[in-house]
């Protein structure tokens, strides 16, 4: 680079690259040990190390990085706006379901050699310098909070441009970078531009010193919901409603937020609040943990059935407390089959999972205290009524909190109907940062030019 601003701070660099040498045997380790529950973690090998690609599609691709499921489901508007172009994408994510989740969402692209998917190698100097000569793209977009710091100082020193799109920053995480002092700023800094969701998100970024940086919305509101997977939803709901009953779906549900939806459900089905028991929809966000969940939900004494179970739409659930949905990629068949959506990674200081997609669904938004991932959209469907918080901290144990938030809303249909129909006005109000983004990297990359 030719600026000290954003430049690559030395003594810093150099011991993190020695940790991930010394670790690099580690991280082997753990894709073995991940590999009890799929083969899968161990396929591609040397793309880890920055080798063993096929032939590059072309060496002029827009590349666009998606670290795993829900950056790729983001992405998927700005890639299908670069395919409409006649561009080429390399592809690249971290992790499996990341890598599965884009061969489902573009298989017939990738098999028209109109994407080529590759995992990013990991962050080591010489496995990242064998992978930009490799492939050579046009240009990069991270998704969302990607900032490897080698591929970051690397692209800048090259002269590649390299931008973080559809960006978010937490409060937590700006203290976190602000905590390595120069050396945790430049990584910001050493990107071409920053695109953030919201003025929260810009200004942290911003605080961090990073220049360039403009606020185009979130992606996550032009992302289409599967038309088959949604019938599939509806048809469902309506044979739950046939049966008089309603559905809650929690959904995205992480390690320790299970114990307490459980109880809490347990404890609503023995208020006897309700002529007929509604049913519970229990999807958790890693599929690794299915088994363990299903272990859960029998010591909580409640009759439950896999989603895998059924071999098209689920049916016949009457004499169910609990569906178990150990599926992938169905999320907007659940959404659409329930009339109340708990939103799992909040009621837990996980930050809170994506809310956008249930409400495009027309599904409200039953959310815990921990939302800072998704500040600024808790907040927005919050104002406009299609979502609301539970009424205590989960944190204390103080499940009676979740119960009581499940049965007043619940009993009410007609506000739930209310918030059905604003969940759905705020995701429609909240689409175009596809065009806005793609409008700006047009702009800069003219400029750079």
């Amino acid at each position: 680079m030719n600026s000290e601003y954003g430049a690559r701070p030395r003594f810093w660099f150099a011991v993190y690259q020695l940790l991930w040498h010394l670790l690099l045997l580690l991280a082997f380790v753990r894709l073995a040990w991940r590999s009890r529950h799929s083969g899968a973690y161990l396929h591609h090998i040397p793309e880890r190390l920055g080798f063993g690609y096929q032939k590059p599609i072309t060496q002029c691709a827009i590349w666009i990085h998606a670290v795993s499921v829900g950056e790729t489901r983001a992405a998927q508007p700005l890639i299908e706006a670069y395919l409409a172009r006649g561009e080429s994408i390399l592809l690249t994510h971290m992790t499996l379901n990341g890598r599965r989740t884009g061969k489902q969402l573009f298989g017939k692209a990738i098999s028209a050699g109109q994407i080529q998917q590759v995992y990013l190698p990991y962050d080591i100097c010489w496995a990242v310098e064998h992978f930009l000569k490799t492939f050579k793209p046009k240009f990069g977009l991270f998704m969302e909070t990607e900032a490897w710091p080698t591929v970051v100082f690397r692209c800048a020193e090259i002269g590649l441009p390299l931008y973080l799109v559809n960006a978010r920053l937490s409060e937590r995480s700006a203290r976190r970078v602000k905590q390595f002092g120069k050396a945790g700023r430049a990584l910001f800094q050493a990107f071409t531009g920053i695109m953030a969701q919201t003025e929260f998100d810009a200004g942290r970024y911003r605080s961090l010193g990073v220049r360039n940086v403009s606020i185009n919305g979130n992606l996550k509101f032009d992302v289409p919901l599967d038309p088959e997977l949604v019938g599939k939803g509806i048809l469902w709901r309506k044979e739950i409603h046939a049966e008089g009953r309603l559905m809650v779906c929690a959904a995205s549900t992480r390690d320790g937020e299970e114990d307490i939806i459980l109880k809490a459900w347990k404890d609503l089905l023995l208020s006897n609040a309700f002529q007929v028991q509604p049913l519970l929809c229990l999807v958790p966000r890693h599929p690794e943990r299915f088994v363990a969940v299903a272990d859960q939900i029998r010591t909580a004494g409640l009759t439950f059935r896999h989603r895998s179970e059924w071999p098209s739409t689920p049916t016949d659930s009457s004499s169910l407390d609990v569906v178990l949905g150990d599926s992938m990629g169905e999320m907007p068949m659940y959404y659409s089959a329930a009339d109340l959506v708990v939103m799992g990674g909040s009621l837990l200081p996980f930050g809170g999972q994506n809310l956008i997609e249930a409400c495009a669904a027309g599904c409200p938004v039953l959310l815990g205290e921990h939302t800072y991932n998704f500040q600024q959209a808790a907040l927005d469907a919050i104002s406009i009524g299609a979502a609301t918080r539970i009424k205590g901290d989960l944190l204390l144990g103080n499940t009676i909190a979740l119960m009581e938030s499940l049965r007043d809303l619940l009993s009410n249909t007609e506000r739930l109907s209310q918030m059905s129909n604003a969940a759905r006005a705020y995701s429609i109000e909240h689409q175009g940062a596809t065009q806005r983004i793609l409008a700006a990297l047009d702009q800069q990359n003219f400029s750079l030019n």
